[in-house]
This record gives structure tokens, sequence and C-alpha cells, in this order.
């Protein structure tokens, strides 16, 4: 199992793996190479939307009153921080759509970043975020978790505008073993949720057996 390559004491209590059967199915059909665009995308949205669920299981509820067209009753809505989705450019875009339909009032950042083609390193070329993020729990999200790279720059870049580690999750839909590794060691508070952990990287930082560009199987570019 991909778990065996990461070495990191308790590390799996920092990393949850969505196992739910319909987002394994939905998984399938997006690695399979003869998915068009379309349904790409489509897929994308929706796994993204399964782990809206399950990274934001920790907000609190507060109680309210409620009149239903039978009687009144307690009812509970929700407590506490407003919410930031934070796309890692361009392929984390497919991913915000989802996210927000699960929660419409999340403000939206963007943290643009290109993998230099020979050190595979990330290069900063944009990044806009709402002016009050230090006070909203962000939700980062990028299909893909290669190396790492870009990931740990985007929360470098939130911790720098003072959001702690601890307000920030990461939501990818493949990790490789070397970017989890990559993430818990660059701060122990963020949390990582994923569709699946793939085997490893190859000699080119592509996830395997992953499912090629994100970001071209999204836009349809090559």
């Amino acid at each position: 199992m991909a778990e065996a390559h990461i070495d990191i004491p308790g590390y799996s209590k920092r990393v949850t793996v969505i196992d739910h059967p319909m987002v394994q199915h939905k998984l399938t059909i997006l690695r399979n190479k003869d998915t068009g665009s379309k349904k790409f995308r489509e897929l994308i949205k929706e796994l993204a939307m399964f782990e809206g669920y399950e990274a934001t299981r920790h907000f609190q509820l507060e109680p309210t009153m409620v009149k239903t067209p039978i009687c009144e009753t307690i009812s509970y809505t929700l407590k506490g921080r407003k919410v930031a989705v934070v796309p890692i450019l361009r392929a984390g875009l497919g991913m915000v759509e989802g996210i927000l339909e699960l929660i419409p009032a999340a403000r939206v950042g963007h943290v643009g970043l290109y993998r230099d083609p020979k050190t595979h390193m990330p290069v900063e070329y944009y990044c806009k975020l709402p002016d009050d993020i230090e006070t909203r729990e962000v939700l980062i999200v990028d299909p893909m978790l290669a190396t790492g790279g870009s990931a740990c720059a985007a929360i470098e870049f939130l911790k720098a505008e003072g959001v702690p580690a601890h307000q920030i999750r990461l939501l990818v839909i493949i990790a490789a073993p070397e970017g989890i590794q990559a993430v818990v060691e660059t701060d122990p508070g963020v949390n990582i949720y994923t569709c699946a952990i793939d085997d490893h990287l190859d000699e080119h930082a592509y996830i395997i057996p992953g499912l090629g560009d994100a970001g071209d199987r999204i836009f349809g570019t090559k």
C-alpha cells in the first residue's frame, strides 16, 4: 500500500482518505484516459464537494428556534469562523465550484504557482487573498499533491498573512506519498484530505498511477 512509503510516525492523524464507495467509483472514471474534459470537470467538482463535507466536519453548531409547518423546534446553524477557498492555479479552479455549492458564502482567494520544469520547484506569479483571510478557516484546493512544493508554498503564503496553521486544510483529489510527507514536515498543524494515496512519483515528478495533468484535462489543453 502507498501508506508504507510514508515514514512519519502518526502521519495518519493528519491525513484523511475519503474512501466512500461513490468517491472511489467516481475516481475510477476520473483516472480513465478516455474520460473527456466535460465529464472530468464534473467529477472534479463532485469529488471536491465530497471532500468539503469531511473537511468541515469539525465546524461548530449553535441552537436556534425554527418554526416548521407543524410546530416550533430547536434546530442548529453553523457557529464560528467564516470560510475562504484558495485554489492553487490553475487546476485548483476546478474544485472551487464544488466547495461553493456546499459553502455559498465562502470567499475565494487565488495563489498562482507553476512548477519549474528543471528543478520541479514552485514559482509564484500571482497571489490575491481576502482582506480578512487571517480570521477565516481556509481550504486550499488543488487536484494533485505530487512533490508538495506548490502546497507548501501556498501554506507559507497564508501563514505569512497571519493565518494559523490549524485553520488551514489542504484538499486534493490524488496524493503521492512524497507530497504528503513534504506537507506534514512543513507544518505540524495543517490537515490533508485526499480521495487516494497513489504509489510514487516518477522521474518527471508525475504521480503514478495518477490521472495525467489535471489542469490539461480540466481545461482541454495540452
